[in-house]
This record gives C-alpha cells, sequence and structure tokens, in this order.
C-alpha cells in the first residue's frame, strides 16, 4: 500500500488531492459504482474457477502420454 502512495507522491498528488478526486469520481459515478463493482467480483470469481480448471486438467503438452504417435 505504502507503494501506491509513493507512485502518486512522485505524480505530485498529495492525500489532500488524491481525496478531491476520489470524490470527484464518487459524484460523477456514484449510482453505477455498485453495478461495477459487482461486475468486477463476477470477472475475477470468473478468473478464479478458469484457473482452476486448468489446474484441474492436469499435465499437457509434450510431456502427456495418451497413447497417441
Amino acid at each position: 500500500m505504502h507503494q501506491i502512495f509513493t507512485t502518486f507522491a512522485m505524480m505530485g498528488l498529495g492525500t489532500v488531492e488524491l481525496i478531491i478526486v476520489a470524490g470527484v469520481i464518487l459524484l460523477l459515478f456514484g449510482s453505477r459504482l455498485p453495478k461495477v463493482m459487482r461486475s468486477l467480483g463476477q470477472g475475477i470469481v470468473e478468473f478464479k474457477r478458469g484457473v482452476q480448471g486448468i489446474e484441474d486438467d492436469g499435465p499437457t503438452g509434450a510431456g502427456r502420454d495418451d497413447g497417441h504417435r
């Protein structure tokens, strides 16, 4: 978390400026924010399921011996 603040500090943004920017974003997108966050959460869950499915499939490629030559 400290690295994020360091990055913003290098761009010349302090704590007060970040709070103002967050407030403006909240005012502009406040009504749509719950829908956006819900979609983001569903996307993360789908990604994790996909990664889990790939891990469950087992080894693939050159190391796999399925009887075909």
